[in-house]
């Protein structure tokens, strides 16, 4: 009876595999046709595509590097020069192209590490409740309270304006917000039954944590990540646009930083800079709309 026993359940989760294989593509499908239903979303996914590539390919879209002089000093928008040339002589469709390397890698790298540790504190905070819960949330509000660009300013002035030192200061400031998000929800989850059978079942705190309740979070986890990303890319801009970006790496902020004292002389050197940081945060703040919509649970039936 063992035996047979054992077999059944083998096969039983044998089966239940294969099904959960089969059903993965199908809520793919089901993801994206809730997500295109929002064609402002759509939108909004193609524009911010559109910058990934560029960045990506930015070595075969232009020839001249962003430093570069390569003509006169002032040339407005012509056919040989799409954006005109700055007060040195430098393309500046070159430095757009480039620039968006390192405010997309801002954004995303920023992104990732406040999504990481508001993910860590606000799942501790809600699952364990009591003294680290408090303890947890009177931190994350000492973090709300200071004005968090200022504090940017402060913190990359002292270890200074390199990239990473900028991604590790935008990230380490704006992860309260998904700490309390996340804490929201595992106040909720922790409630349910299927967390209840796991511990019956002898699962450990952690195994719970990570491996239960965070994928039942995950919603609006990514929703909020894909708005951290354009939150992350104008802090740098604005950061840059002080004097206190990367020098040696050219950006969207650094070049509106340079053209600010010849915005009469050419209108073209911050136009286009500040365009792509306009379209970019706009195609992700559309982006996060419609992830809202298409993972909400409660959107599903409609």
């Amino acid at each position: 009876m063992l035996l047979s026993d054992r077999t059944r359940s083998s096969d039983d989760l044998e089966l239940l595999a294969e099904r959960g294989l089969r059903e993965r593509p199908h809520r793919i499908v089901q993801f994206w046709n809730r997500y295109k239903k929002n064609r402002a979303a759509v939108v909004g996914l193609i524009i911010v595509c559109f910058f990934i590539l560029v960045s990506v390919f930015a070595p075969r879209i232009v020839s001249n590097a962003p430093f570069s002089l390569v003509a006169n000093r002032f040339i407005p928008p012509s056919d040989e020069y799409p954006m005109g040339t700055d007060d040195l002589g430098r393309d500046v469709f070159s430095g757009v192209v480039y620039g968006s390397r390192v405010s997309l890698l801002v954004g995303f790298m920023a992104a990732a590490t406040s999504t990481f540790i508001g993910t860590l504190i606000g799942a501790f905070s809600g699952y364990h409740g009591g003294r680290i819960d408090s303890m947890l949330m009177r931190i994350t509000e000492v973090f709300q309270v200071v004005p968090r660009f200022f504090m940017a300013l402060i913190l990359v002035a002292l270890f200074g304006a390199s990239v990473w030192n900028v991604i590790f200061v935008i990230g380490i400031l704006s992860w309260p917000v998904t700490a309390r998000l996340v804490r929201a929800e595992y106040l909720s989850l922790k409630e349910r039954e299927f967390i209840e059978a796991a511990t019956a079942l002898g699962m450990g705190h952690l195994r719970i944590v990570f491996s239960e309740i965070l994928p039942n979070a995950l919603p609006p986890i990514i929703v909020n990540s894909s708005l951290q990303v354009g939150s992350g890319i104008l802090v740098e801009a604005g950061l840059s646009f002080l004097g206190l970006g990367d020098p040696s790496m050219i950006s969207w902020g650094y070049m509106l930083n340079n053209a600010q004292r010849f915005l009469r002389q050419a209108w073209w050197m911050a136009s286009f800079p500040g365009m792509a940081i306009f379209l970019t945060v706009l195609g992700l703040n559309l982006v996060g709309d419609g992830l809202n919509d298409a993972l909400n649970p409660k959107l599903k039936e409609r």
